[in-house]
């Protein structure tokens, strides 16, 4: 089975990794509680239940988990750390999101950024979003001229095959039958040794 590009979904690859390690037959239940865009690499939250879904799903719509990413960045922010609030909408038709001036076209669109690290061009930041918009860290950044690796939709200079030098690094939430805090992280793709970052 794939998408509608043809490529295999990861959400058919748990599918099938449920189905082999648990030995199910017939239909495994998988359930997408948020979403990465498609060149984003790193951590991605899947419920093995519909219950687990819906209570993992509400923790997400409540603002609950932490989702902290990392991103090579063209430029260099001008403080180490800050938050960046701006109002977003999203084309659909164009697959692109914008700022705009206030509350009556967009969304209220919150993160918090650190400068990790800086070599010539390039910045290291950690990205924490109070909010979950589409394309929200790619836009905010971007328009403050650090346009992340990658992303030519928005601004950068520097191709990378189809990849976006973002990654989910680390999610936080409550265990949806426990209740007890998890924290699921993903290392950094060996491609983004080649930023010697």
């Amino acid at each position: 089975m794939g998408d509608r590009t043809g490529d295999v979904s990861l959400v058919d690859l748990a599918r099938e990794y449920l189905r082999r390690k648990y030995d199910k037959p017939g239909n495994v239940f998988v359930g997408v509680v948020h979403r990465l865009d498609r060149p984003v690499s790193g951590v991605l939250l899947l419920a093995r239940t519909s219950k687990a879904a819906a209570r993992l799903s509400e923790q997400f719509r409540k603002h609950t988990v932490r989702k902290v990413y990392h991103c090579v960045a063209e430029g260099r922010p001008p403080k180490s750390t800050g938050e960046l609030v701006d109002w977003l909408v999203k084309d659909e038709a164009r697959n692109l999101t914008r700022i705009v001036p206030g509350a009556e076209e967009g969304k209220l669109s919150r993160l918090t950024y650190r400068c990790l690290k800086s070599v010539g061009p390039l910045s290291l930041l950690e990205i924490e979003l109070l909010t979950g918009r589409s394309h929200q860290i790619r836009v905010q950044l971007s328009s403050r001229g650090w346009p992340i690796c990658g992303d030519a939709k928005y601004g950068s200079k520097t191709k990378l095959d189809g990849w976006l030098a973002l990654h989910a690094a680390a999610l936080t939430f409550e265990h949806p039958t426990q209740h007890e805090p998890i924290t699921v992280t993903a290392p950094h793709p060996t491609e983004w040794k080649r930023f010697g970052l």
